[in-house]
């Protein structure tokens, strides 16, 4: 027990080691959070697009546009999105600039799949609703804003919230542009220590951690739901 601590002290404790965890952690949640949020309003905006379009045959050219940008996105691994975004599109800016590099690169590869979800809960809705819209005398874009979209966020919440769990995973690969989230800077640590085990197994328990707070969050919401669903 006393080699482990001391193991644990080593590589941890000297020479304050354990703040690139903290600081990782930080720009990780940064990251995590800001990419969410561009991907729900680029999410919603592309499922309006396709749906307005499947359901009435209008904006082709958006829809098209949307689609393009849809296969690309879901099509192609999120390392190379990101490299190609650092190393290519911004590749003039500075260093300093690399988190918010990161936060749009994963913000526009969220919303890529938040599009998706959002659209099948549009979709999901009858279509009576848009024709009691009609009825009120609602144009379809107030009908789709007032009455469809609140019930179909209701719908996917839940999935919205999985993608933001999935989202905070997939932000491990932001080392691969000098990025110093949580991975990073378990991997400096590594570095410094040759040793692999405690560094990788803390950045483990970490995401862990996170993961099982988000998915007890979502666990709730979904209950809550659920209750409401039933009134």
């Amino acid at each position: 027990m006393s080699d482990f601590i001391d193991k644990l002290k080593e590589t941890f404790v000297t020479d304050d080691r354990w703040l690139y965890l903290v600081k990782g952690l930080g720009n990780t949640l940064i990251i995590t959070f800001s990419a969410a949020l561009i991907g729900i309003v680029l999410g919603f905006l592309v499922a309006m697009i396709r749906s307005t379009h499947d359901k009435t045959g209008k904006l082709k050219v958006g829809n098209f546009i949307c689609r393009i940008y849809l296969t690309v996105i879901r099509g192609t691994p999120m390392v190379v999105q990101l490299m190609i975004m650092y190393f290519v599109i911004f590749a003039t800016l500075n260093s300093r600039y690399k988190i918010l590099v990161a936060i749009l690169s994963f913000g526009i590869n969220s919303g890529a799949y938040v599009a998706e979800i959002v659209r099948s809960g549009i979709m999901s809705i009858d279509n009576g609703q848009f024709e009691a819209g009609s009825s009120l005398g609602l144009s379809y874009s107030k009908t789709m804003l007032y009455i469809i979209l609140p019930q179909a966020f209701k719908n996917v919440l839940p999935a919205l919230a999985n993608e933001v769990i999935v989202l905070l995973k997939e932000t491990s690969v932001a080392g691969y542009i000098g990025m110093e989230d949580l991975t990073k800077g378990g991997d400096i640590i590594r570095a410094q220590t040759y040793q692999a085990f405690m560094p990788l197994l803390a950045v483990a328990a970490i995401y862990l951690i996170m993961v099982i707070i988000l998915t007890s969050l979502v666990g709730k919401l979904e209950r809550r739901l659920a209750k409401n669903e039933k009134r």
